[in-house]
């Protein structure tokens, strides 16, 4: 097995533990993909068609409005899953982009490939309700920060969660993503002396 699936593997396992046989049909649909910094992998607009497993680089999710505003709203890196998880499961046009930040690689699988397992081995669609409902319960988590949390509560939860973010991800879009200004991000990484 390469090092690419191997890494899947290690994450799906954690999720729900695959026969060799499952592992086998689930892993032979993944491909791999590569793409270039600043790159958009899955456009506004469109339906996605594909769950991505990121092996390497750094990627968001964002919004951008009429007026070109921005709101970063996801960040993927290795080990994760990333694509706009909406559109693909209801197979409607996606209201966000999905972006590497630096040079990425990936396995990707179709959704329609996705189904088709789910429907045949009933365990890999137990896997998808699990991966589904962690990533609805982090949703969940999130709105109650940006609605309840001050700015630097935002920040330190973002640190204890992620506390290699600051090395990953441009300070630009991560002061987006936390809805503070860069200059007040600026201030506060040097308050905190991070």
């Amino acid at each position: 097995m390469n090092d690419s699936l191997l890494l899947l593997r290690n994450l799906v396992n954690t999720f729900q533990t695959l026969s060799d046989d499952e592992w086998l049909l689930f892993s032979q649909k993944w491909q791999p993909f590569s793409c270039k910094r600043k790159e958009i992998i899955s456009n506004q607009g469109e339906t996605e068609r594909f769950l991505y497993f990121v092996i390497d680089g750094v990627q968001r999710i964002y919004f951008s409005d009429e007026s070109g505003r921005e709101a970063t709203l996801l960040f993927t890196y290795c080990p994760s899953f990333g694509g706009i998880i909406d559109s693909m499961i209801n197979k409607t046009p996606s209201r966000y982009y999905y972006e590497s930040l630096s040079p990425s690689k990936f396995l990707k699988i179709q959704y329609a490939d996705i189904e088709d397992l789910a429907n045949k081995i009933p365990i890999i669609g137990e896997l998808i309700k699990k991966g589904l409902s962690i990533s609805i319960s982090g949703l969940l988590e999130r709105m109650v920060e940006i609605q309840s949390f001050s700015s630097e509560d935002r920040f330190l939860t973002m640190l204890k969660r992620s506390p290699h973010i600051l090395q990953l991800v441009p300070h630009k879009y991560l002061a987006n993503y936390l809805g503070i200004d860069p200059t007040n991000f600026s201030k506060l990484i040097n308050k905190l002396r991070i």
